[in-house]
């Protein structure tokens, strides 16, 4: 099989999907792939040409393009079959403020939450209770990304996001034990419990990629009751937005409440990322991974999803 793999593109996350698409690269040759790689940012115009020219593509992207459902919509033009989902499930779990609303009508439980599009006006003030969460309503990696306690810490918390060239979202925190969970194809995987390490009070960039930045927990050590709990709520998460392939939604649970903060359908891959954790739990290494995201990639084009 010849796989496009596209990775790289303009985001301020594009270091990290560099990173991850060499590990992805060694994954698919050993599992007998002929790899070909493209870096929108250099060969954006090029995408459905090069695509129409393989039999798949596998995609590696963080943030905008890749995420946003702008790579994708490309690929279904051209015809071509690629891991995770489509443009209308990638733009809305992107855009949290959307996916919030989707959720809180679905009756999941996430955090209060108010949407910046704007720096407010002066005078403005925040209806959520402190402390709170500020990030971009867009971005990922939790890049730009700070947790307030008082008032006169949330100026420069927004101004920190609206120059990263983001509206903002305002979550109130939810202090509890941070788990993470998995579904591949249409089963949810062990949830991950994750401590940030270093005095941190939440999993930053930092704790996400530093050697030793966090303690990442496969089985996360919790009740059945709580797994199963969060497992089903991933799974809801993942119809509701209309996901497929691979999807990792993040949680904060508190007493008996299993909050949802937000989804990512292009989870990290390289071999030590979560979504490879929970993997190799269930007894699926990297290789065995990446090759079951092509299954259910091609498992879409026969059911229709790509256009002709």
């Amino acid at each position: 099989m010849r796989v496009l793999l596209i990775a790289g593109g303009w985001s301020n996350e594009r270091e990290v999907s560099l990173a991850g698409a060499a590990q992805i690269e060694k994954a698919l040759l050993a599992t007998g792939c002929r790899v070909d790689r493209l870096d929108p940012a250099e060969e954006f115009d090029r995408i459905g040409e090069r695509a129409a020219a393989c039999d798949a593509a596998f995609l590696n992207l963080h943030g905008s393009p890749g995420e946003d459902g702008l790579i994708q919509a490309l690929l279904d033009a051209a015809g071509v079959p690629y891991q995770g989902a489509g443009p209308a499930g990638s733009m809305l779990a992107l855009h949290k403020a959307a996916a919030k609303q989707l959720m809180r009508r679905a009756g999941l439980p996430t955090p209060d939450w108010e949407f910046l599009p704007v720096p407010p006006p002066s005078g403005w003030r925040t209806s959520l209770r402190f402390p709170l969460f500020v990030k971009p309503e867009a971005g990922g990696s939790s890049l730009a990304m700070s947790r307030v306690e008082v008032t006169g810490e949330l100026a420069p918390a927004l101004e920190a996001v609206f120059s990263a060239g983001f509206p903002a979202l305002l979550e109130e925190a939810v202090d509890g034990v941070e788990l993470t969970c998995a579904v591949l194809g249409e089963a949810a995987l062990a949830p991950i419990l994750i401590r940030p390490a270093g005095g941190r009070s939440f999993f930053d960039y930092q704790s996400k990629y530093a050697v030793g930045g966090a303690e990442e927990i496969c089985p996360a050590p919790v009740s059945a009751e709580l797994t199963g709990l969060v497992q089903d709520q991933a799974l809801a998460v993942h119809r509701l937005l209309g996901l497929s392939g691979v999807s990792r939604t993040d949680f904060m649970v508190a007493g008996e409440t299993a909050f949802v903060l937000e989804v990512n359908t292009l989870p990290g891959m390289t071999p030590t990322s979560l979504v490879p954790k929970a993997a190799a739990a269930a007894g699926l290494d990297f290789p065995a991974l990446i090759r079951r995201l092509l299954e259910l990639a091609l498992a879409e084009r026969a059911k229709g999803r790509l256009r002709p």
